[in-house]
């Protein structure tokens, strides 16, 4: 059984070792420490945390001024409080004007489970790849999660990371190392490629396990950057595997495979299809019947790449 971890437990503990090699680090919350795990840094730099309570448009104002003054911040909350609560304060005062603000934002998707529809953050993609000036990290792992929140620091500029709840399976070992705007292949084949992101890498990892076993060979690709999304990775696996599914823990438009198809679309056509939470909100539930509702399973995967190798006849 893959070993399990959650990106917030891995956020928490790289902001500390960040805080203890950089000064100027300062982090902000909106009263939900605990769940982000920003508590650690709190306990370690408590002259270097704020708690901006819950007033997420706030903590962005707060968090701009910060950076105006010269300080790299970060500030978390739940994902759907840092996305559609503030968003006109993250446009104007921090996509705008660049401000080196980390936004960093656990809970994303459905996998939040049983704190309802009011929580599922399944548009936050959307809105923060519709900013100019932002990066965009969705990381598969604890393991990428610690890198990218260290490219993030060393990098200038605003960010938006998005962390889930749960404990995810690790599938990147101690050696990795995250570059901003690169795919990584986790697998090779040529039948059909998979693009999934966060903890739908470890599933799409599963499906191609097993559809090896039925003759299909299925590329698996994370593609944890969403923007500065990879062109070339996009544009090579069209040529090489002819069809591809894109695969991720977010509304059907406007996140990853929105992205994806553009880039299809000018450069190499191909058959696409995508395995995306539906165009409507979920109830409250587990986080693995919420999934399994929308397909968003190793077998939701074997299934659509089977009909991807159909339809390229």
């Amino acid at each position: 059984m893959a070993v399990e971890m959650s990106t917030r437990e891995a956020y928490g503990k790289t902001l500390v070792e960040l805080g203890k090699e950089n000064e100027n680090i300062v982090v902000l919350d909106a009263d939900l420490s605990r769940s982000t795990n920003t508590q650690l840094f709190a306990k370690e730099f408590p002259e270097r945390f704020f708690d901006c309570g819950i007033a997420e448009q706030n903590m962005m104002g707060i968090a701009a001024g910060l950076a105006a003054s010269g300080k790299t911040v970060f500030a978390s909350s739940f994902a759907v409080f840092a996305s559609g609560r503030c968003y006109d304060q993250v446009r104007m005062s921090i996509a705008q004007p660049r401000q080196n603000v980390k936004i960093v934002a656990s809970h994303g998707g459905i996998s939040v489970g049983e704190d309802g529809c009011s929580h599922h953050s399944i548009e936050d993609l959307a809105l923060y790849c519709s900013f100019p000036n932002f990066s965009v990290i969705v990381p598969a792992d604890a393991n990428e999660t610690a890198h990218a929140v260290r490219i993030a620091a060393a990098t200038y500029g605003p960010f938006y990371i998005r962390l889930s709840r749960p404990k995810t399976s690790v599938v990147f070992d101690d050696n990795y190392r995250f570059e901003l705007g690169k795919a990584v292949t986790m697998r090779g084949g040529w039948d059909v490629t998979v693009i999934a992101c966060g903890l739908m890498v470890h599933r799409a990892l599963l499906a191609a396990d097993a559809l090896a076993k039925q003759g299909i060979e299925l590329r698996v690709v994370n593609m944890s950057t969403l923007k500065p999304i990879d062109e070339e990775a996009i544009i090579g696996a069209a040529n090489e595997t002819g069809a591809i599914l894109c695969v991720e823990e977010h509304l059907q438009h406007g996140g990853l495979g929105s992205t994806v198809a553009q880039v299809v679309a000018k450069h190499q056509p191909v058959p696409m299809s995508f395995l995306a939470i539906k165009d409507y909100y979920s109830p409250s539930g587990k986080p693995n019947e919420l999934l399994e509702r929308h397909g968003l399973t190793s077998e939701g995967i074997e299934k659509e790449v089977r009909a991807l190798v159909g339809r390229k006849g």
